[in-house]
This record gives structure tokens, sequence and C-alpha cells, in this order.
């Protein structure tokens, strides 16, 4: 049995690689239209009000987009979404509008694209940012919840995707 309790960059990295999460499409809408990006560093916060948090690296592509529009829709994928987590993630580059034409979208309070087809999605504002590291913390309060079907859900876990949810008999 190895051991290493040396709490280095390379060990966090790797022990939160096995920390499974669930994977997430972060929208929001400004004046350069639409625009997105994966997450799992996503939160439950409180139910009452009901918020959540999302977790961003300051040097994100998306991440002054989020902040300077004030909402965002946390869009909760299912299996059958796998393809959409690496294209959002930024993979061969394709322009934003190529991305979001992959997918069906609506819209709810904020004005963020919701994924139709989302598990659920959780439409919010931002309610505070608190920096820590390398990340912004967006602490969101929930507008509007769009509950999707039952769909399995996406597992991001030791570096690849899972499907998780009830098995078919």
């Amino acid at each position: 049995m190895t051991e290493n309790t040396s709490a280095s960059r390379q060990n966090f990295r790797e022990a939160m690689s096995r920390l499974g999460a669930a994977v997430n499409i972060i929208t929001t809408t400004g004046p350069e239209g639409d625009s997105g990006f994966t997450a799992s560093a996503v939160c439950s916060v409180t139910d009452d009000p009901p918020t959540l948090l999302v977790c961003v690296n300051k040097t994100a592509s998306k991440h002054d987009a989020i902040l300077a529009a004030g909402f965002l829709c946390v869009n909760v994928l299912a299996h059958e979404h796998q393809e959409l987590s690496p294209l959002f993630a930024g993979a061969g580059h394709i322009p934003m509008a190529e991305r979001f034409a992959r997918a069906q979208w609506m819209r709810l309070t904020t004005g963020a694209p919701v994924l139709e087809s989302a598990t659920a999605a959780f439409d919010c504002t931002i309610d505070q940012i608190v920096e820590v590291g390398t990340h912004s913390v967006i602490f969101c309060a929930v507008r509007a919840i769009h509950l999707g079907g039952t769909a399995s859900g996406l597992i991001y876990h030791g570096r690849t995707y899972h499907k998780v949810g009830p098995e078919k008999g």
C-alpha cells in the first residue's frame, strides 16, 4: 500500500480525480451571444433560499462573460449528453454557436440558455462571488428550475465518464 500525505498540487489533483462529480454545462448570454462551458465544480448550498455554487477558474475563457452577465444556468447532463461535455470544454475549438446548435435550448427567467433535455437545469442570478486562489466561487440564487426526464446521470470519475441511474430490467 502506497501512502503519500503531502498536500501537493499533484496529489490534490489526483485525489480530486477520484471524487466523482456530476457533469454540467454552465451557460449565460451577453453582448457576444450565448456562451457556455463544462463544469463539475457545482454544489448545493441551501434550499432556503435555493442557492448553489459554481467554481470557475479565473483564466477560463467564459469567466468574465459569466460575471458580466450577472446570471447563469447550470444544466445537469444526462449520460446521453456525453458528447456535449468535451465540446463545451473547448475540444476541437468549435465556435460557440456551433456548440449550441448540437442541442435544443430554451429560456426561463434570466434568459440564459437552458438545455431542454437536461436532467435538471437551475436558472440563477449571481448573488455573491468569493475569490479563492485560482478560482471564483460564485454563489447563485436559483430563480427557476427545469426538471427534465428521469434520464441517467453523467458522472466524471477517474478522468473518464460514467453513467449512473436506474438499471433497466
